[in-house]
C-alpha cells in the first residue's frame, strides 16, 4: 500500500507543478470537451475532496459531471492543501485498507488530468517514470462499458507495444498524440 501513496506523491507532485504553470491561463482550452483550463482544475479539485471524504470516513457525494466553481483566486494553494490532506489521509495504512483501490484511482485521476493541463498550456505533457504504466494497471479494466460512459471517451486503438503513456490515455479515450 506503501507504493500506492508513493505514486499518488508522484503524480500530484507533477500536478501541482502543472497546475502551476497553468494557473494563469484559465481560460485555455483542454483535451477534456468543451472544459477550459479552470473548469478542469475545478472537476480535478471535486474529485481530489471526493477521495478525501472517503479516506476520511466522511459521507461524498461523487465528483458533479459539471464541476462547481471551487478554486479560489490561487488554485496552486488548492491544490498543495488537499495533496497534503490526501498523503495525511491515506498515509495510514488503515485508510487504505478500508477504502481498496480508491487511491489508485485517485492517482490515476490526477495523473491524466495534469497530462490534460499539461497539454492544454504547452507544457511538457511526458509523465514522469513509470506513473503510466502504474495508471494504466489502476484502472484497466476495471471499469464496464455502462462505468464508462459519461466518465470517459471511447478507447482508442493503440498497437499492442505502444508506450504506457499511449496505451493509458488511448484506453482513457484521449488522443496521445
Amino acid at each position: 500500500m506503501a507504493d500506492l501513496l508513493d505514486l499518488y506523491q508522484r503524480a500530484s507532485a507533477w500536478g501541482v507543478q502543472n497546475i502551476t504553470g497553468a494557473a494563469d491561463k484559465l481560460d485555455n482550452q483542454t483535451p477534456c470537451d468543451e472544459w477550459d483550463v479552470r473548469t478542469l482544475l475545478n472537476h480535478m479539485l471535486d474529485t481530489q475532496r471526493y477521495f478525501l471524504a472517503s479516506g476520511r470516513g466522511q459521507q461524498a457525494s461523487r465528483p458533479a459531471k459539471e464541476p462547481p466553481s471551487i478554486i479560489s483566486d490561487d488554485p496552486v494553494a488548492d491544490f498543495r492543501d488537499i495533496r497534503s490532506d490526501m498523503i495525511d489521509t491515506y498515509g495510514d495504512p488503515a485508510v487504505v485498507e478500508k477504502t481498496g483501490p480508491a487511491l489508485g484511482i485517485a492517482f490515476a485521476d490526477m495523473l491524466v488530468h495534469s497530462w490534460d493541463l499539461a497539454r492544454a498550456t504547452g507544457q511538457d505533457s511526458t509523465m514522469p517514470e513509470g506513473l503510466a504504466d502504474a495508471a494504466y494497471n489502476a484502472v484497466h479494466g476495471r471499469f464496464t462499458d455502462e462505468q464508462r460512459k459519461g466518465m470517459f471517451k471511447p478507447e482508442i486503438a493503440v498497437p499492442d507495444d505502444a508506450p504506457a503513456q499511449d496505451r493509458l490515455l488511448a484506453y482513457l479515450g484521449r488522443s496521445p498524440s
